[in-house]
């Protein structure tokens, strides 16, 4: 199922997942959002929120947060962008699910719906990430998720208990969390 993509005429609101947790963790989101900027315009950041890795456990925790641009790139354009924002800011992927100095995923493409070999918007896993729900809930709660037809608000809520994720200030975003947290 495929809905019309964004043509160069129209802003389409797009919504994106950025994580590092390798280096300057919080430097790394502020410049993926500077170079995102390129592509459009950044209409809302969430806070930052440290979290603890999932599926590939044995690595650094993360810094995430969520980001809303406003652009006139296609779904195809704007993942092309970011894929080239990712390796120039030297991302290597040697590990699937490993550790990246960025990571930066489309959640939703205004109401675009796309399932093909290159691309699947929505993002196929957002609804069961709480480090991906979590900061996007804080700029968009009320949004509608195009396939399940519930809010970002209402996706959250149904996680079940489990991964860490919590709001840090930009003074907390370069160290890990202890047992005193």
């Amino acid at each position: 199922m495929k809905s019309e993509p964004s043509t160069a005429n129209t802003l389409t609101r797009v919504y994106l997942s950025l994580g590092s947790n390798v280096g300057d963790r919080a430097a790394q989101l502020r410049d993926a959002i500077a170079r995102l900027s390129a592509f459009g315009y950044v209409a809302a950041e969430s806070s930052l929120y440290e979290t603890e890795p999932v599926e590939f456990t044995d690595q650094p925790w993360f810094l995430n947060c969520a980001v809303a641009i406003e652009t006139g790139k296609t779904p195809q354009q704007l993942m092309t962008a970011i894929l080239k924002i990712e390796e120039d800011m030297g991302r290597k992927r040697t590990q699937k699910k490993g550790p990246r100095t960025i990571d930066i995923d489309i959640l939703l493409f205004g109401d675009t719906i796309i399932n093909s070999e290159e691309l699947t918007i929505p993002h196929p896993a957002m609804h069961q990430r709480r480090f991906v729900l979590e900061p996007l809930s804080e700029i968009a709660s009320q949004l509608r998720h195009p396939i399940f037809k519930r809010t970002i608000r209402q996706l959250l809520a149904t996680l079940p208990k489990g991964q860490e994720v919590r709001p840090v200030t930009t003074s907390q975003a370069g160290r890990r969390p202890t047992t005193d947290d």
